[in-house]
């Protein structure tokens, strides 16, 4: 069973359908939204402000979410859209993630930053503090920066795909429990 854990007043939600593997660790000021997946060693760490997810959204293994103290000069909140994979070992520290967006496995990105919808953000990059990405675009490197647009094919077969298909890894853990 995931490690839920109330901190500073502030309880861990889940919705519905969504699966928390056993080593999944959510503290104090998180809500999860629907049909999601929380893969083994995700942290969710609210405890110094507020991890907000949307439905149908994957945190994979290994994955660090984070946010600077409400109490801080420049406090900042996660907040992941609908749809986002957020790939294996990914670090996201008090940033804003859209809609339909794939965070590649060993990214980071820093409070404050603004990854709009349909984004991708490739393996190993690194979103600076207070980076405002465009939508619909790739960025990879360090410092992250933007290497073309995304088609709307790439969004239906590697964005989406992605968000499906885990939602399908999902349901097999959940019909074994």
């Amino acid at each position: 069973m995931a490690l839920i854990r109330k901190v500073r007043g502030h309880e861990p939600s889940v919705g519905e359908n969504t699966f928390l593997a056993e080593t999944a660790v959510l503290l104090g000021d998180v809500t999860v939204g629907r049909d999601c997946s929380i893969w083994y060693n995700a942290v969710l760490r609210g405890d110094v402000n507020k991890i907000v997810i949307g439905d149908r959204t994957n945190i994979q293994d290994g994955a660090v979410l984070h946010t600077l103290y409400d109490g801080s000069k420049h406090p900042s909140q996660t907040i992941i859209g609908n749809d986002v994979s957020v790939g294996h070992n990914a670090v996201i520290h008090g940033a804003r993630i859209g809609d339909n967006c794939l965070i590649g496995m060993n990214s980071t990105v820093l409070d404050n930053a603004v990854v709009p919808s349909g984004c991708i953000i490739a393996a190993g990059a690194l979103v600076l503090s207070n980076a405002q990405l465009e939508p619909d675009s790739l960025y990879a490197g360090v410092p992250a920066r933007k290497i073309r647009e995304v088609t709307a094919e790439q969004r239906e077969e590697i964005v989406r795909r992605t968000a499906r298909d885990y939602m399908l890894y999902a349901s097999w853990y959940m019909k074994e429990e």
